[in-house]
């Protein structure tokens, strides 16, 4: 069976406990242990208790045995959890991409890797085409641009400014058009950022996963051209890729369905994790 410690409870923790301890789980992977701060591990534990019947431990670090981690937690986990197992030689897989938009940071992941003779994957959560955008990547990528657009309220500003429609704010060598995000005031779609990918990271980080994604699979985080959009006739969120080079030309777009119990968070995030851990248990992978 393969083994896995997971880092975080939170939804997406949560539902890969659940999906893979169901009737429609896969029986070569099993969750050993969860990682959570050490205030949380003992109602964690008893979430667990009831979720897989007590065939989980929670623990505040990841145990020696383990064999697989999977981070689930938030950008702090990185630091704090992924990098010294990943030293010890623990290969691990990451869903929480944008905070490699951290100067130094991919390069500090790569070679605890490096020095643990292991391999850090990272996953593409909520977004697909990566593996088209990273096969160009090696014949000649020359554009990437990445746009976002969610309903209004979905952007409330994450880098203590108090948005209003007429204040415009000026980051480098970018323009952002700064909105109200209270769903009642937008009647019409606004551009509320056009950045790099690094720059729409710093800004937004509670929506750094997506943009970060398609940066490091292509051109990099301050290449990649990022437009954030504020839409009140949106219900979902959508993701469009434009990418050319000498491969050719391509443009994605996709509507994500969030989990049912927790709307914040994408339904492919959690599927994205299980076909990571299908193909380390299976024997022909996809």
């Amino acid at each position: 069976m393969l083994q896995v410690t997971l880092i975080g409870y939170g939804a997406i923790g949560q539902a890969l406990v659940a999906r893979l301890a169901g009737s429609s789980g896969n029986a070569a992977i099993g969750v050993t242990h969860v990682v959570v701060r050490e205030g949380r591990v003992e109602a964690t534990q008893a979430a667990l208790n009831l979720a897989a019947g007590a065939a989980i431990r929670a623990v505040s670090q990841v145990p020696p045995e383990a064999s697989l981690v999977l981070e689930c937690a938030g950008h702090g986990a990185l630091l704090a959890h992924v990098m010294p197992a990943l030293a010890r030689g623990v290969p691990c897989a990451v869903l929480s991409v944008g905070a490699l938009s951290e100067p130094g940071l991919p390069e500090q992941l790569e070679d605890a890797a490096r020095r643990g003779r292991t391999q850090v994957h990272l996953l593409s959560g909520a977004i697909g085409g990566i593996d088209a955008l990273a096969a160009a990547r090696l014949g000649g990528l020359t554009e990437v641009t990445y746009t976002g657009r969610k309903p209004p309220g979905a952007w409330a500003p994450s880098h203590g400014q108090k948005f209003k429609p007429e204040s415009p704010l000026s980051h480098g060598k970018y323009a952002q058009t700064a909105i109200k995000t209270e769903a009642s005031v937008a009647t019409a779609e606004v551009i509320i950022l056009e950045s790099s990918a690094r720059e729409a990271a710093r800004l937004y980080p509670k929506n750094a996963n997506v943009a970060a994604t398609v940066a490091l699979a292509g051109l990099g985080l301050d290449a990649t051209g990022v437009r954030l959009i504020a839409d009140p006739a949106v219900t979902e969120n959508v993701h469009e890729i434009h990418a050319k080079g000498a491969f050719g030309e391509f443009t994605m777009v996709m509507r994500g369905k969030p989990l049912a119990d927790n709307p914040k968070t994408s339904a492919l995030t959690v599927l994205s994790a299980l076909r990571f851990l299908n193909n380390r248990a299976a024997a022909l992978t996809l």
